[in-house]
């Protein structure tokens, strides 16, 4: 009698084929205004907000550790629904910037220590005051980063990777392999959380119409249902690589104005890949995060990517529950719970 096939491991990606996510245009533009006044319509995105916030993606920059700055970009809505704040500590000195931190009296929930996928030694802030995670930044594939990798999963807690360097069509492959070899003989894989794939770099003068059948579309389709058979990842919603500015917010709607143009534009293309990031993994497996990825050059307060980030998601027609989990529950689950 022939045995079932065994069930892929906790962190390895499954097998199989796995059919791409397919939005139609109308997900991306407001509903038509000659719509039956007897249909139920959705609560105004203005008006959706999450419970509370948890900020999974503070980077501590030029010695800030009162976060002065984020503090001042984060004034309004996000400012007053803050429950926590996921910060990522500098390359130096990092056990001066947790006692800053932890003087700071803000809702730190969880503090991300760096390591290099390319060294060989490692280590861990001997004492912190927070649960403890760690994130790095991948370059490509070597005995060394599978190594490194697996020494961090080793340790338990939610591990981030910006992914940058793997979202080539050339260079995925070899992402996927670190991944695939790194989990190999972890008994449990903790979380990890890949950062600069929602949304990824994009060239704003393509039309939403090119974009759809433009092959870097496609391939970001394809590479969000590969990552997905990966049941630990998460992905992390950020401020997108751009190379222009998070347009500012609010905007009067009813003013026209470059900067509303540009928000409803920003707002048209992030929903592009937000729904298929959403149909490959579900609400539960997408963090929100403020500052940008290391690699972007371009300028986003944190108040201002916190309203599109929303709005994009409450366009889409979502409950209450899905604003929640992105905006707050999900990252508190996997940060943290980490010792």
């Amino acid at each position: 009698m022939s045995q079932p096939p065994p069930s892929p491991g906790v962190g390895q990606r499954r097998k199989g084929p796995k059919s791409l996510p397919r939005l139609p245009l109308s997900a991306f533009s407001p509903p038509n205004s000659a719509t039956d006044s007897s249909f139920p319509l959705p609560a105004s995105p203005s008006t959706v907000h999450p419970d509370s916030i948890v900020d999974a993606h503070v980077i501590l920059r030029d010695g800030d550790a009162t976060l002065a700055s984020w503090k001042k970009e984060a004034s309004g809505t996000l400012g007053t629904r803050i429950g926590g704040l996921v910060v990522a500590l500098p390359d130096a000195q990092p056990d001066n910037a947790l006692t800053a931190l932890k003087e700071s009296g803000l809702p730190v929930v969880a503090v991300m220590a760096p390591f290099s996928l390319e060294s060989t030694e490692h280590s861990l802030p001997s004492s912190a005051p927070f649960p403890v995670s760690l994130y790095t930044t991948y370059a490509k594939t070597t005995p060394e980063a599978v190594a490194s990798l697996n020494w961090a999963l080793s340790q338990g807690k939610p591990v981030d990777i910006d992914a940058l360097a793997a979202l080539p069509e050339t260079a995925f492959e070899g992402f996927e392999e670190l991944l695939s070899k790194a989990v190999v003989d972890v008994a449990t894989v903790p979380p990890i959380i890949i950062s600069s794939f929602l949304p990824p770099p994009h060239d704003l003068s393509l039309s939403i119409v090119q974009l759809m059948k433009h092959p870097t579309y496609r391939e970001f389709q394809a590479q969000a249902a590969a990552l997905s058979l990966y049941p630990t990842l998460h992905i992390k919603f950020l401020p997108p690589i751009w190379d222009a500015p998070t347009p500012p917010t609010p905007v009067d709607p009813s003013v026209p104005s470059e900067s509303t143009k540009e928000q409803t534009e920003w707002k048209r293309r992030i929903k592009m890949y937000l729904g298929p990031v959403i149909e490959a993994f579900g609400y539960q497996r997408i963090i929100f995060g403020s500052s940008p990825p290391p690699a972007s050059r371009s300028a986003s307060a944190a108040g201002n990517w916190y309203e599109i980030a929303r709005e994009c998601l409450a366009e889409l027609g979502v409950e209450q529950e899905v604003i929640d989990d992105v905006f707050g529950k999900s990252a508190l689950k996997i940060y943290g719970g980490s010792a």
